[in-house]
């Protein structure tokens, strides 16, 4: 799809990394410039305590960086520079995470580059926005933008969310804000210079959290897996067998196929609004029934009924289902073989 595309990645760690990765993954040479004074991006020491310290990168590393070519060069070495601008004089595209302050000071900033290249679209990533030279890592970010407060458990600590989520999203908006520059680019043969930060990502992201304060003056607590506005959803329950069911009801009509399976009375609980006040006394009901089948069981019976339901599985569990395994991308890195989940789902 993009085979005629050039970037040029002058980014690291993950959000940055993950936008070059989707333009690879459809074909485009992306090109990841790596620092060579700190012998290149960071997360290749990122290492789990089982991994080897002989290798040149980490799981974490190969996560997202795929099909890219790699190039150690220090951007305050004038013929190192030189390199770089050469690459960048045909790029289609720059994807960069320096700080405003830093990219000005290696001559990496928009201004400078679009000197060398009128036609080019410069994809800036930032922590906060504007000139904010604050540095911002996702859980900074979970904190500052109410994730962090909203999740775990009631009467704990609050808990960050186990994927650097924000960082995801900010590779999501970053990839989307490219691609219009793109459709600008065919129809104007202008580029552009596109500004995404990790703090914007995360407040656009709230979404019902956020509008649930801004109309209502509620603010979101900690609830584990179960969910403000409705109820049985995110709710757990423990099956014969021993496995997490979890259930994601969502109509009035999709809880009545639920008591059709179970002894519920469905007049008890037969709105959204009486399922929320009654929530307590409703989960002690269905954790009975669900004891008392295998997990086998509810997930035939539920599926023939149409609910929607889910078993909590760890990553073991999840790579065991045949349909991840589409999604899996295989490559050689610096003699080392990776295996990774495509970000690119066309």
């Amino acid at each position: 799809m993009f085979k005629n595309l050039k970037v040029v990645e002058l980014a690291s760690v993950l959000a940055g990394p993950l936008t070059g990765t989707f333009f690879a993954e459809l074909g485009a040479k992306v090109i990841k410039i790596e620092n060579k004074l700190t012998k290149g991006d960071v997360t290749r020491t990122w290492k789990l305590p089982t991994e080897s310290k002989e290798n040149s990168i980490s799981a974490y590393y190969s996560a997202a960086n795929f099909s890219k070519e790699r190039i150690l060069l220090n951007a305050k070495d004038q013929v190192d520079y030189e390199i770089l601008i050469n690459h960048i004089k045909n790029a289609d595209i720059v994807i960069t995470n320096y700080k405003p302050s830093t990219a000005r000071k290696l001559r990496l900033d928009y201004d400078v580059l679009k000197q060398y290249n009128q036609s080019l679209i410069y994809a800036e990533l930032t922590g906060f926005g504007g000139n904010e030279s604050r540095p911002a890592f996702d859980v900074v970010l979970q904190a500052e933008t109410g994730f962090m407060y909203m999740n775990g458990e009631p009467n704990r600590n609050p808990v960050k969310m186990p994927v650097a989520l924000i960082d995801i999203l900010a590779a999501h908006h970053l990839k989307e804000a490219i691609l219009c520059a793109i459709i600008n680019k065919l129809n104007t043969g202008k580029g552009k210079h596109i500004k995404v930060s990790l703090y914007e990502s995360a407040l656009a992201s709230l979404a019902n959290q956020a509008t649930n304060w801004l109309m209502e003056a509620h603010i979101p607590q900690p609830m584990g897996t179960q969910h403000p506005n409705i109820a049985p959803y995110g709710d757990m329950y423990t099956t014969k067998d021993g496995k997490l069911l979890v259930l994601a009801i969502g109509s009035d009509k999709q809880f009545e196929n639920f008591c059709s399976l179970t002894g519920i009375e469905f007049k008890k609980f037969e709105t959204n609004a009486r399922r929320l006040s009654k929530r307590e006394v409703l989960n002690s009901e269905i954790s009975q029934y669900i004891a008392q089948k295998t997990s086998d069981f509810w997930i035939s019976q539920l599926e023939l009924k149409n609910i929607p339901y889910g078993i909590v599985k760890n990553m073991q569990d999840v790579f065991k289902d045949k349909k991840s395994e589409m999604m899996l991308l295989k490559e050689v890195i610096e003699g080392i073989e990776t295996v990774r989940v495509k970000t690119a789902l066309i």
